[in-house]
């Protein structure tokens, strides 16, 4: 049976998302000058804080799920845009179809997924829960995403409310948007359209709303540029990454954190479709985290998945393409992007 007649029929389906599956899944960002290039560029010394933030979109969003349960020892915040609870497909294709996007009879076990968290925690194969406790959370869902249901991002609310207190967690599910990111830049696609390259005007700083949040203070942007983006040899800086991660990632790095300022670092998970291959950097330009960065001495790690037979939209592994252990701290991307981080300490 091809998997196309596996997917729900009752609402149309986004191809940021679903279209790998079937295999297998700014008015600042106009003024900034990409710097990189064909081959990737030397990175200057840096000095980041131990703890880190985390923001993904749609396939993005379940791998900063993922990652922050696997070492949230090292995790200040996670931000979530449009997707389900963490580990809402247990490993299982028709799972992740029928409870984890659009299907209207969408309901995510929270129950069985928490004991198999549980058992993982134990075998020490995700952090403790008491560390994923101390993090703060954003998580956002627009109420006409018709990828990723409200009701499924409403249970990923759910799972984090049963771990954090109450003061940590946002949520915000009361915004009229389609499947993307979300931004108040200019010239983006239609807020009520879910198309490429995912990243939409529609008068909403979601980058500023989710830092702002993760690290508990009211932030401010920078009306200039003054970082440079660099281009990253994943393969050479991560040796888990050949095979799971494209051989380029990138790094936005202000000028601040470039001259040797202790700097925090960020990552930013992209969705399916909107790896540099598909979309160029739109991605790493226009979500309005440079402007954040520049402003309050962040790095921002763009890391990128790579395109296969398996995977050919490049959507991060959030159902067990990888491999069934893909969640844990022995899943083969989350070890690839955590071989990243420590190589830009």
């Amino acid at each position: 049976m091809p998997l196309a007649s596996l997917l729900p029929i009752n609402k149309p389906l986004n191809c940021l998302f679903i279209s790998s599956i079937l295999l297998s899944s700014a008015v600042y960002s106009g003024q900034l000058l990409s710097q990189s290039s064909s081959v990737e560029d030397t990175l200057p010394k840096l000095n980041l804080a131990k703890e880190i933030t985390l923001s993904g979109l749609s396939s993005g969003a379940y791998m900063a799920g993922q990652y922050h349960q696997a070492f949230a020892e090292d995790v200040a915040g996670v931000a979530m845009l449009a997707a389900g609870p963490v580990y809402c497909a247990q490993n299982n294709l028709q799972q992740a179809l029928g409870h984890c996007m659009a299907n209207p009879q969408s309901n995510p076990d929270l129950a069985a997924i928490e004991q198999a968290l549980t058992q993982l925690r134990a075998q020490g194969l995700l952090a403790p829960l008491a560390a994923v406790a101390k993090s703060r959370v954003w998580i956002f869902g627009g109420s006409v995403d018709q990828t990723v249901s409200p009701k499924v991002s409403a249970a990923l609310a759910s799972q984090y409310a049963n771990w954090l207190a109450p003061a940590q967690l946002q949520v915000v599910t009361d915004q009229p948007f389609a499947h993307h990111f979300p931004t108040d830049q200019p010239e983006l696609t239609a807020c009520d359209k879910s198309e490429a390259p995912f990243l939409a005007s529609c008068n909403y700083d979601a980058a500023g709303k989710l830092l702002s949040h993760l690290l508990g203070k009211v932030l401010t942007r920078a009306a200039e540029p003054n970082g440079q983006l660099y281009k990253l040899n994943q393969h050479q800086l991560a040796p888990a990454s050949h095979g799971q991660l494209a051989e380029f990632g990138y790094a936005y790095i202000p000028a601040d954190c470039q001259q040797g300022s202790q700097c925090q670092l960020h990552l930013s998970f992209h969705g399916c479709r909107q790896d540099t291959s598909q979309i160029g950097e739109a991605y790493v330009t226009k979500t309005g985290l440079n402007a954040y960065a520049d402003a309050n001495k962040l790095v921002v790690l763009y890391p990128q998945v790579e395109k296969s037979a398996l995977n050919p939209f490049g959507c991060w592994d959030w159902w067990g393409y990888s491999g069934s252990n893909y969640l844990s701290k022995e899943g083969p991307q989350l070890k690839a992007v955590k071989q990243l981080v420590d190589a830009l300490r």
